[in-house]
């Protein structure tokens, strides 16, 4: 809900706990007011008409307290907003107009000097407590020059007084993705961000804040703001001299170039995504897990299929035969989506050749995918397949005949990771020709599934002839966008897993446009718990991706971990599973198909019910809850018992203490009231140890 004051220049967004609140100065400065708990109109504007506070000298009164502070004038913060002609550089609004339609809140200032159009857009939904902004830059004038857009974030968040701050954030690489990290906020700047052109492995881009590190899982005041871009990006975090914190962020990762606007021309930011929560991180994370299945992820409602994807039994050394043997135990098992990866186009057979000829290999597959594809239904299973369309090898007839598709500076040394470069997107040519591959892939073959792959970074950025090659780093971005949801549109039945070396590419951005993602190339299932848990303070589970590999695990460590701790590990997302089938022996099988049933029967409680984090994967016990309705489900696991004690009783949460529930199991009855303060006892022993614990409502 959106009410505008008296006097047209206070505005209050109200969501399903919290409210934000802004107002525009008579100098026209347009100033934050309130972000948290709900509050009235009229308090909002009570807050507006309070007298300024005195400001001390070498001090801006504007810093910490802007909605959107640009460069230039008594500003001394980073900006948002930097823009530059040959002539001029700084920014002196004015206040145009403002308005709002359907949820969305519309505010317009002008720059008569630069011709400049700039718009902030808010929108805060009525079932959601997340505030979304973004904004619009332009150039309105008629004639004159390009406006160079150094920088355009997507808002600045301002959050209030406070003794002090504790900063959480999601740091990792590759295979040790998304782990939580927390520490005090120390006067300054702390920036993270990604270089690489695309999210990165090393952060997500996600922040959240609490008060002088009071909050805990289920209590306390939480901020936090996530961005949805999928290329370079940045989140600085300032706390000023007064102890005030503001937040900046979004596209590109420093002040070197974004855009170039020629008249006419204008700029959309990415979303930048705020939420207050004051039920800890748990209800920070479930508030956000909420909003993305109901306003972020494409048809979230549906509950994702178990997958087998043959990479890890194959790798290159791919055949028919070899993948019909597979799909046949897979289906036995009572998997859903079968997927071919790696290999099975023309010329790869390494990762040195291949990409960019998107063309079944005919020796390997002579009817192309069609007879494997028709097979893979025919036993009762969609058929799914990898492709990474935007890359290309130097061994390829894409890259023979054109070299200079590719992103590329000239006189430089072109730089092959994994002996593959980066097509350049932006292009005209290099986006049609993508679609007329893709396009004549799916609508020849029968494919329900693609996993979409991007396993190296920009290292190259290049752009030969274009006038301002900067805009490469957005540009990329845009066309991959265009590029999914025109396939989309095209293909509605067909759904789409972002995948970057695993989770290289995870963001709300390519949410918006895709099933699910790939969370990380290591399938390990005690790393997996730390993996999943710093995942799961800002996406659902519904879009988590986790497999069920061989043992001991032959990517990465040589763990050898039982079938169930894989599966149960595994099944805290969307169960898929990765091993060598051929080699699983027939009791392995029938235990698999055991857990498989289990998974189907806990999916819906999983994939769409709200997470509770009731133990840290922190080398003991740990465990994670998921209740939808009447009913409950616990994945509990026990990496090491120390000194042969029992391990300790486990609390839930989220029950009515004036409810029974009963064991799906068992059929033993437990009281609310003591699951949630005595707990109950897990029967786990021994080293990597795991149990599921179905609980319904009487």
């Amino acid at each position: 809900m959106i009410e505008t004051g008296r006097t047209g220049r206070t505005w209050l967004l109200t969501g399903e706990n919290s409210g934000y609140a802004l107002a525009l100065t008579e100098r026209d400065e347009l100033l934050h007011l309130h972000w948290g708990p709900r509050i009235t109109l009229a308090a909002a504007e009570s807050l507006a008409a309070a007298p300024d506070l005195p400001h001390r000298s070498f001090e801006s009164p504007l810093d910490g307290h802007e909605e959107y502070p640009v460069e230039g004038g008594p500003r001394f913060v980073r900006p948002a907003l930097s823009v530059r002609t040959p002539l001029v550089r700084g920014t002196e609004w004015a206040f145009r107009s403002a308005g709002t339609e359907g949820d969305e809140l519309r505010i317009g200032f002008t720059d008569a000097v630069h011709g400049l159009a700039l718009t902030l857009h808010y929108r805060m939904r009525d079932d959601s407590d997340v505030v979304e902004r973004w904004a619009t830059v332009a150039h309105a004038g008629p004639d004159g020059p390009p406006l160079e857009l150094l920088r355009a974030d997507a808002a600045a968040w301002s959050l209030p007084a406070r003794d002090g701050w504790r900063l959480s954030r999601l740091h990792g690489r590759w295979s040790a993705e998304t782990r939580i990290e927390r520490a005090e906020l120390l006067h300054g700047e702390s920036v993270i961000s990604s270089r690489r052109g695309h999210t990165g492995h090393q952060y997500l881009p996600w922040a959240a804040l609490d008060a002088d590190g009071a909050a805990t899982e289920e209590s306390g005041e939480v901020y936090g703001c996530a961005l949805g871009w999928s290329g370079s990006w940045r989140i600085s975090v300032q706390r000023l001299p007064d102890g005030l914190v503001q937040i900046t962020g979004g596209a590109g990762h420093d002040d070197s170039g974004l855009l170039r606007l020629a008249p006419g021309e204008s700029y959309t930011t990415p979303v930048f995504a705020g939420l207050w929560s004051e039920g800890g991180f748990g209800g920070a994370s479930r508030a956000w897990h909420s909003w993305q299945l109901a306003h972020v992820v494409p048809d979230a409602g549906s509950l994702r299929p178990v997958l087998y994807n043959s990479w890890e039994a194959t790798g290159f050394d791919i055949s028919l035969d070899q993948q019909r043997a597979l799909a046949r135990r897979a289906a036995a098992m009572g998997v859903e989506l079968f997927v071919v990866d790696d290999a099975w186009f023309a010329g790869r057979t390494s990762d040195r050749a291949g990409l960019g000829d998107w063309t079944p290999d005919r020796d390997r597959f002579p009817g192309g995918l069609k007879p494997l594809a028709d097979e893979v239904h025919g036993l009762g299973m969609r058929f799914g397949i990898w492709v990474e369309p935007e890359m290309v090898n130097p061994d390829s007839d894409l890259y023979r005949a054109h070299p200079d598709w590719v992103q590329h500076v000239p006189g430089r040394t072109r730089t092959e990771y994994r002996n593959q470069l980066v097509l350049n997107l932006a292009r005209p040519d290099v986006r049609a020709y993508l679609w007329d591959q893709l396009d004549t892939l799916l609508s020849g073959t029968p494919v329900d599934y693609v996993k979409w792959d991007f396993n190296r970074c920009f290292t190259d950025p290049g752009w030969p002839g274009e006038e301002y090659p900067q805009k490469i780093w957005t540009a990329h971005v845009q066309a991959l966008y265009a590029l999914i949801d025109r396939l989309r549109a095209a293909h509605p039945a067909v759904a789409f897993e972002s995948c970057s070396g695993g989770g290289g590419r995870i963001d709300l951005g390519i949410l918006s446009r895709t099933d699910q993602v790939w969370t990380s190339d290591n399938t390990d299932p005690l790393d997996r718990l730390a993996i999943h848990e710093g995942f799961g303070h800002l996406h659902p589970a519904r879009v988590m991706a986790a497999w069920v590999t061989d043992s001991p695990n032959r990517q990465l460590n040589g763990r050898v971990s039982s079938l169930r701790f894989r599966f149960v590990s595994a099944m805290a997302g969307v169960l898929g599973i990765g091993g060598n089938l051929t080699e699983w022996s027939e009791e392995e099988l029938a235990e698999a198909r055991d857990w498989v049933d289990l998974y189907k029967e806990i999916r819906p409680v999983v994939q769409h019910g709200a997470l509770y984090r009731l133990r840290a994967p922190r080398g003991g016990l740990s465990a994670v809850q998921y209740v939808l309705g009447e009913e409950t489900v616990v994945l509990m696991w026990l990496a090491a018992q120390r000194y042969g004690e029992r391990p300790p009783a486990l609390r839930l949460r989220g029950l009515d203490p004036a409810a029974a529930y009963t064991c799906r199991d068992t059929g033993a009855v437990h009281h609310g009231s003591v699951l949630l303060h005595q707990g109950l006892h897990t029967g786990l022993r021994g080293d990597l140890d795991a149990r599921v614990l179905r609980l319904g409502r009487r």
